[in-house]
This record gives structure tokens, sequence and C-alpha cells, in this order.
């Protein structure tokens, strides 16, 4: 794989994300016992033990066999580890190591690729493996957080001393939209920007009509409100695929949520907490953000739209959007704990009235990290695409899914920009994602 454009990050700082990535990894597992690394058999999560194991052996497959040329470390790797090939039902009854050999396994790939990242020159073949290795562990950090939730563990409070705690606290809401012209605009990513996924490629030119976006993402308090108002047994505010899932879940809430007192908690991994009224709503699904637009007169933000308030500029006369495309919403600087909520700081969401220093050109806020975002788009292939050697990653995924953007605060601020997309089937809530909304018209 050719590197596709831009410098690729020396391989210090290649080894530094490497080990960074893998302590964290460690982290959101050491307080689990032997039955919990296994945990139950459910659809939407894995068992700890095989993705920790597969974490590793993705890293050893694509940079040490594939970019470096070297022979497996463990004869039994593809049969265990490789998710394309091994039933996601069946991974539980698989003869995992055990957990001190698993960790062993890790170790040795880890040491592996750091002795070779050492002793240099590095091509940019292998810095790009490297680089896939790395956000497929971040990736993969991020599920294990939503898998401790599902589950129900202990909130991972180990990651405290590796992220620091959050900043803007108290922040409280952010009302209106943000007005943005219409123009001619390039979607997606730039050949010449570094690495980036199969999925953002490659930049085409499209045309958008002006539009109106919140400048924040819907807060608890706005859907406790639709709640309360019997959102969830209004069938005229639902699709009929959002019906047909209501009732089949049975859901009259966001997931997590139940009422004590006449009040609402939320579970935050094993404990509830008082519902905080300004943070951005999470854990709910696509057809829960369908119905609440509904219900308030709003609707979902296509993709586009999305990227345009995040990454676009008015030209000079403010009536339409300039050439220029900025990285991340607030320019095109790294993400800084002042601009958004990422890489677990705080261990939780801050209000969505918080970082104002990571606003966009048109002012809308948290654009990146605190909660991801659906949109009405569906997950597709953008004009020419061509699958990366990484062939399962976005091509096995374009049916059935539709588009997330933004990050949330467990997404890692090294993996993001505002060309990067996720997806979901529209039925997922166990994920952090919310939504913000767009004026009609």
């Amino acid at each position: 794989m050719p590197w596709p454009g831009g410098a690729p990050p020396e391989p210090a700082v290649l080894a530094a994300w490497l080990a960074d990535a893998r302590r964290t990894t460690l982290a959101l597992v050491e307080d689990l016992g032997d039955d919990q690394l296994l945990g139950p058999r459910l659809a939407i999560i894995n068992p700890f033990l095989w993705e920790i194991g597969h974490a590793a052996w993705f890293q050893e497959k694509w940079l040490l066999r594939h970019a470096g040329g070297e022979a497996p470390l463990c004869a039994d790797a593809d049969r265990l580890y490789d998710s394309a090939a091994v039933a996601h039902d069946t991974r539980w009854d698989l003869p995992l190591p055990p957990r001190a050999e698993t960790l062993g396994y890790m170790q040795a790939v880890l040491d592996r690729v750091l002795e070779r990242l050492a002793r240099g020159p590095v091509s940019e073949t292998e810095a790009y493996f490297a680089l896939l290795s790395i956000y497929h562990e971040d990736m993969h950090t991020e599920a294990f957080t939503y898998t401790r939730q599902t589950l129900g563990y202990p909130r991972p409070e180990v990651l405290l001393a590796l992220a620091g705690q959050s900043l803007e606290a108290g922040a409280g809401a952010l009302t209106g939209d943000a007005e943005v012209p219409g123009g001619r605009f390039l979607l997606g990513a730039a050949p010449g920007t570094g690495f980036v996924f199969d999925n953002e490629k490659w930049a085409h030119e499209v045309e958008v009509a002006p539009f109106a976006i919140a400048r924040a993402a819907v807060t608890q308090a706005e859907v406790a409100a639709f709640v309360e108002e019997g959102g969830y047994r209004r069938r005229e505010l639902w699709s009929d695929a959002g019906w047909a899932w209501r009732e089949r879940e049975g859901a009259e809430a966001p997931l997590y949520w139940r009422r004590v007192d006449g009040g609402w908690q939320r579970r935050d991994f094993d404990r509830w907490l008082p519902l905080e009224p300004h943070h951005a709503a999470i854990h709910v699904g696509y057809w829960e953000a369908e119905a609440w637009c509904r219900w308030a007169g709003r609707r979902l933000p296509t993709e586009l739209e999305w990227e345009v308030a995040a990454a676009g500029e008015p030209d000079a006369s403010g009536r339409s959007l300039a050439a220029h495309k900025r990285r991340f919403p607030w320019g095109d600087e790294a993400p800084t704990p002042e601009r958004a909520q990422l890489d677990f700081r705080g261990l939780g969401r801050a209000d969505v009235a918080a970082f104002p220093r990571g606003d966009s050109a048109f002012g809308c806020r948290q654009m990146l990290g605190n909660a991801w975002e659906w949109t009405s788009t569906d997950f597709g292939p953008y004009p020419g695409f061509v699958t990366d050697p990484y062939q399962e990653y976005s091509a096995p995924w374009f049916a059935g899914h539709k588009v997330l953007r933004g990050g949330a605060w467990t997404t890692r601020g090294r993996l993001l920009r505002n060309t990067w997309r996720n997806f979901y089937p529209p039925h997922r809530r166990d994920v952090w994602a919310g939504f913000r909304t767009c004026r009609p018209g």
C-alpha cells in the first residue's frame, strides 16, 4: 500500500502511539475477573478475552507479517482471532488461551513491533500499517468502554490516571441554530492529507443548499421532555421501521434510563446517577433520534450538511462557501483538551456548551468529541470507491447502516478529523451516540 501523501509520523511517534494504545487496552481489562473476560454471549459485544487477542493479532498480521514479511508468532492465531473468518457467535466457544498466555502474546507482538521501529528506517508502507494497527486498537478500546457499560461492569477509574479530568464542568446549555450558506463543497478526504480510511476517499465536489443546523447536540433534558410527553407511544412520530423496532424492543425511554421519585436517572457503568440536563443525550438509536425530530419539528442533518457545518468556511461575502476546508472544526491544528472532549478525559461527557474554543467557522460546538452524532445518510461508498488492503473495514457494511460523525468522549483524538465516518445499524443504542438537528426547509 503506497503512502497516500503527506509526511508520515516519525518512528518515535508511531512507537509512542503503539505503546499508548496497548496501555489503554490493558487498563480497560486489568480489573476484570476471568468470568468477566468472557462475559455473556450477546450479538452487540465480543468476549474481552477474544477481543484483546484480536487487537494484537491484527497488529501482527498487518505490520509484522504483511508489511515486514515475518513468520507468525503464534501458529493458531489466524484460526482464533481473524474476525473475517471466525463467526461472531462462535467466539465464546473457541479454545482461547488463558489470560496470562494471551497477555504474553500481546506483549510479544508489541515488543517485536517496537524493535522494528527502533531499528529504522521505517518505510512508508510500514508507517501506513503501523497507523492502521494503532487506529484499529483505538477503535477497540472505545468498544471496550461500551461493552463495560452494556454489561454493567465498574467504571474504568484507572483511565483517569492516563486521561486526566475534564476541563469544562457546568457549562450549561447552548441553544440556537447556525446559518450555513450553500455552495460547492468537497465532501470527503483529499489526497495528500495523510492516512485516511477507504470510505473517506476521495473528496468530490457536491452542491449543498443553504441550511440551518443546531449549534449543539440535543440534550438529555430535551429528550426527557419527549419521553414525558409520550413520544415513545405516539405512532405518528415514528417511521414504519422505527415503530416496528420500538415495539420489538419495548422501548419507553433511552437505554439505561429509569424513573425514580418522579425524575430520571441513567446508568453509568455500574452506578445510577441523576440525569444531567445539559449533557448531550446518548444511548439513543437512529429511530429514536428520527422520532424526536418529528416531535420537535426538526430533522437530522445529512452527512454532507454535517461535514459542511464542521469543516466549511464562509467566503468573504458570507453568502457562499469558501474554497478552504478545515481538517478540524476549529482549524487545522490537532485536538487539544481545551477544544474537545476526547481520549476518555473525565470518563464522561461535558455539558453541550463546553469547549467554545472548539467551535466551527459557523459556530457549531462539539462537532468532534463528547458524543457521536447520527446523520440521515445511509452508509455507502463515495464515487470511485476502491477498498484498501484491510478489505473488511468498509465494504461489508455498505447496506443497513447509517453514518455517524464527530466522535465521543471515548474516541482518541489522533483518530479523528472532519471527514471521518462512523457507521452503525439504526437500532444500535448501546454505543456513545446522540444527535444534533437541522431546521426544516
